[in-house]
């Protein structure tokens, strides 16, 4: 078994958890933040998968892994955009509750 599919792994768990709250706080408060917050931790949670078909040698011609490959761009950009949704829906939504 290779470290990036052991990484992936364990990372599975926190982000499945990280998508399950996001789904409860869209249920339980419907507005655009939690909406942001559900669709980044949805990006997170593709990097995840993305990290398992490289550990597992599943769409070899992506790249995954290697430099300047299609694989490694779409990696980045994805978890790039589920960090900045994640933390942005976050902000949004614990900022204003603060300041009353």
């Amino acid at each position: 078994m290779s470290s990036t599919l052991i990484r992936a792994l364990v990372l599975t768990a926190p982000t499945c958890g990280l998508v399950g709250w996001s789904v409860v706080l869209v249920v339980r408060q419907r507005s655009v933040f939690t909406s942001l917050q559900l669709v980044g931790a949805g990006c997170l949670f593709v990097t995840v998968l993305a990290h398992v078909c490289e550990g597992l040698g599943i769409f070899p011609f992506m790249g995954w892994g290697r430099r300047d490959s299609v694989g490694h761009y779409l990696d980045l950009s994805i978890t790039w955009l589920g960090i900045t949704l994640v933390v942005v829906g976050w902000l949004a939504r614990v900022l204003p509750r603060r300041h009353q």
